[in-house]
């Protein structure tokens, strides 16, 4: 039974949770129920049908409101005098300043992305609250204690990045089901579909072109007086059929790998078959564009079922037709969306038609869209474990009761009869960036690059950071923010397109530039040195940055997600005598079984699990 101190200290505390997903749900009701009085919800996303299964504040009239919203009137009717306070917007918006975190007594994570999470862990070092992160995936979850002084933060240790594949093997050398899918996804239905000015390996010139250096032809146009089936049946025959062939012309690429065949609408579809249309009118009673239906329209229903090739085949022509006819004012600025129903049809029966000719086993609908949209299927079970593991962290930490502060891991499969493994926190990284303000390094080539790549590649992209300010010794060179004069705007405008070494105060090897992000109250020193050339495949940004603490790729695809790390050290697991630290390790097996996925993410929970703390020799807390 709690305590008087605990009812005290919750009582008197002022709470900010961030994001009222599948954890936040659970963690809203947890809070409620264990007696905190005074709690604030941010969350910029809508309720829709797919969170009902998990999220069980919400309800099917819900759909289409604000999160924080509706979790708040759910909470209050069962908890009537607490006070909720709910912001439907974005954490990284500008009144959710420094200032702002300054106020709670503490601040729970249960985001979906790590942008945002890395925000958080900022603003939360700079107010000097006390941060209590979250995930979960599938059956995995933890829940990480992080205390400005006390404990590393948030971004000490390396987060897996989401993983890359080689351009080639996507485009000439799939093996794998997730090859196909990333085809589809990002080069078929981004070259159909999306900017049409895309370059890409797709555009190979068709046979039927003249050799005419003059005479050229992008096959993906559609052609003058082409009705809707022939184009997409020549689509199919150019990605399916010609290119393959093109492939096959390479001898050399097949020596040690099975050749791919290529698959013609004709040799799949007879005639017949090949002209029957589905039938539209089943996508008539819908206004929604994304509810459009290629499965609708030919009668299949069940998402789970492993099509033909022949279904595949009439699912993709009819998707493709359904596109120019129910949607074509969106071509051409379409990106692919999970939540997209006609493009996830569309994607899984490319991908499907292109494993089937590179002898890689197909997959449903269902399975085709958890890895097109990163997913793992939520388990609300493992929600609600994770938020009551973080209100007891919360709890100590109300209690300043640091000795007793744990990192948890829910796992999959018991060892030593747990499923529950407390790990005791750390101390900070000392060549963190972001809390021990460690310098970084980049190598970069400083008389081709412009100001604009440094500040889109690695400023944003790499560091995190919103509202930059960039320095050499005392010019500054960039400043993003509404209070600029538009004299100052142009002047930095007119800076981004400068070649580093060519700007005012010129960037050149073994300078030091100074980056400030003034909203994050995070400023970060990063030593420069030229670079004359870089591989393009391993290097595509044309710079390489060192000392930051996101691993690369392939680290993320070798590593265990909980715990296991190249050198073989492995975190301790507390009170556990003799071997636990390995069977800690050994239970991580789980882990591995999500590997086929890009990033570990259903929409509403996503996981980045800490790596092994061995990797920089962090020092246990004492």
């Amino acid at each position: 039974m709690a305590s008087q101190q605990q009812f005290s200290a919750l009582k008197g505390a002022k709470v900010l949770m961030v994001g009222a997903g599948g954890i936040g749900c659970e963690l809203l009701k947890t809070l409620a129920l264990s007696g905190f009085q005074d709690i604030h919800i941010i969350d910029m996303d809508t309720i829709e049908v797919s969170n009902l299964n998990r999220q069980f504040l919400f309800r099917q009239s819900h759909v289409g409101q604000s999160k924080a919203k509706v979790a708040r009137e759910a909470v209050l009717k069962f908890r009537p005098h607490i006070k909720i306070t709910p912001y439907h917007a974005n954490v990284k918006d500008p009144d959710f300043n420094v200032d702002f975190f300054k106020q709670f007594n503490v601040v729970l994570n249960g985001l979906d992305n790590l942008d945002a999470r890395r925000h958080v862990n900022r603003l939360c070092l700079a107010a000097e609250v006390p941060l209590v992160e979250s995930g979960t995936t599938g059956f995995l979850g933890q829940v990480t204690v992080h205390v400005k002084g006390r404990t590393e933060c948030y971004e000490c240790q390396p987060k897996p990045a989401p993983k890359t594949y080689p351009v080639c093997t996507i485009t000439s050398t799939p093996s794998k089901f997730v090859h196909c899918i990333v085809w589809a996804k990002d080069l078929l239905f981004g070259k159909l579909f999306g900017d049409k000015n895309q370059e890409n390996d797709l555009n190979v010139r068709s046979s039927d072109v003249a050799s005419s250096s003059e005479q050229t032809e992008d096959v993906f146009e559609r052609r003058k007086d082409e009705d809707i089936d022939q184009y997409g049946r020549r689509i199919y025959d150019h990605v399916f059929g010609y290119n393959i062939e093109v492939a096959l012309s390479n001898e050399e690429t097949w020596k040690n790998r099975t050749r791919p065949k290529p698959i013609y609408s004709s040799d799949v579809l007879p005639n017949g078959l090949a002209q029957q249309n589905g039938n539209l009118d089943k996508n008539c009673a819908t206004d929604d564009p994304l509810s459009v239906s290629a499965m609708a329209s030919l009668g299949m229903k069940n998402p789970q079922d492993i099509w033909s090739l022949v279904e595949n085949s009439r699912i993709f022509l009819e998707a493709f037709k359904l596109f120019f006819m129910k949607r074509e004012k969106e071509i051409g600025n379409l990106t692919f969306d999970k939540d997209d129903q006609l493009a996830v049809e569309f994607v899984t029966a490319a991908a499907n038609i292109r494993a089937s000719s590179f002898g890689i086993p197909l997959q449903s609908l269902f399975e085709a869209k958890g890895i097109a949209g990163n997913i793992v299927h939520a388990i609300a079970t493992t929600n609600a474990i994770i938020a009551g593991l973080i209100v007891i962290e919360a709890i100590k930490v109300l209690q300043s009761d640091t000795k007793n502060y744990r990192m948890t891991y829910c796992l999959e499969h018991a060892t030593r009869k747990m499923l529950l493994m407390p790990v005791e926190p750390f101390e900070a990284n000392k060549s963190c960036y972001v809390c021990s303000e460690t310098p970084l390094k980049l190598e970069i080539n400083t008389r081709h690059a412009k100001l604009r790549d440094f500040v889109e590649k690695i400023v944003k992209a790499k560091l995190g950071m919103y509202f930059p300010l960039i320095m050499h010794g005392s010019a500054l060179l960039y400043e993003v923010g509404d209070d600029l004069d538009e004299d100052m705007v142009a002047n930095y405008a007119a800076n981004l397109e400068k070649v580093l070494s060519e700007l005012p105060s010129p960037i050149t090897s073994g300078v030091t530039v100074t980056v400030e992000d003034l909203k994050q109250e995070l400023t970060c020193n990063i030593n420069i040195k030229h670079r004359e050339e870089f591989d393009e495949e391993k290097e595509p940004d044309g710079m390489l940055l060192s000392g930051w603490t996101q691993a690369s790729s392939v680290e993320a695809e070798k590593n265990d997600e909980m715990g296991t790390v190249p050198s073989g050290k492995k975190r301790k697991v507390c009170e556990v005598p003799g071997a636990a630290a390995q069977d800690f390790s050994n239970a991580t097996e789980g882990a591995r079984n999500h590997n086929k996925l890009e990033v570990i993410d259903d929409g509403d929970d996503f996981l980045m699990l800490d790596q092994d703390p061995g990797i920089n020799k962090k020092k246990r807390l004492q």
